[in-house]
């Protein structure tokens, strides 16, 4: 019984295993790059207030920050478009000499209250801007422009970047003097989404008491995609 098992293991590991071969192939990467103008921005404003103790700079930030909001609805900000992004309050340490080895003595208090508010039309983004500042906003960031129908314009980026891998590909395949067959494998490469512009915010200037419009330039934005595309190929006849 023992010699029957070996002579049935020697057998099987005689027994030619059939190679897996790859079918031969060409692989290039497509992109494609739109240039659109941007049709929404989102700005990040907020409103910083500094007091002796934790209550009063509580209490004049949200003062602030309540005229804020309500200005933000007089320049036709509906309500869906603008929300709290971080609200804090945090005590202020007063500066000790080196090498004192005295314990930290708190100054004051910072209280700080921002939101992000979505702009849907362009032609408004000078006047939101200005009347943040005229309400009391005292800490205004990034504006970020964004494209609204990015997923339509980047399916058709894709379209084009799969023709640009096929003319590579086409290239290779004349230079070799081969035949290229049909897409053996398609990948999209990192996460296709627009190259948003942000800005940072640095403050109208005021001449005579009366603050300047806000320039604003929106410019363009870049939609990009890049794939990795497997073409199959054989010899030419």
């Amino acid at each position: 019984m023992k010699y029957s098992l070996v002579l049935v293991a020697a057998a099987l590991l005689a027994t030619p295993v059939a190679a897996q071969t790859t079918p031969p192939a060409i692989s290039v990467t497509g992109e494609a790059n739109l240039s659109v103008t941007p049709d929404q921005a989102q700005i990040d404003a907020g409103v910083t207030s500094n007091a002796k103790n934790a209550r009063e700079a509580s209490e004049a930030n949200n003062s602030v920050m309540s005229k804020v909001l309500l200005a933000l609805k007089g320049a036709g900000i509906e309500e869906k478009d603008y929300q709290t992004s971080q609200l804090s309050l945090r005590p202020q340490y007063a500066q000790t000499q080196p090498n004192q080895a005295s314990q930290p003595v708190i100054a004051g208090y910072v209280a700080s209250n921002r939101v992000l508010i979505r702009v849907r039309d362009m032609t408004r983004i000078s006047g939101v801007i200005d009347a943040l500042v005229a309400a009391g906003a005292n800490n205004i960031g990034n504006i970020n422009f964004m494209v609204s129908q990015a997923s339509k314009l980047l399916d058709d980026a894709r379209e084009q970047a799969i023709a640009d891998a096929r003319r590579k590909a086409e290239i290779y395949a004349k230079a070799a003097n081969i035949t290229l067959g049909a897409p053996l494998s398609i990948s999209e490469l990192g996460s296709p989404s627009p190259r948003t512009q942000t800005f940072h915010f640095g403050g109208g200037k005021t001449f005579g008491g009366v603050a300047a419009p806000t320039p604003i330039a929106q410019g363009e934005e870049t939609l990009s995609v890049t794939v990795s595309v497997s073409w199959a190929i054989k010899p030419k006849e």
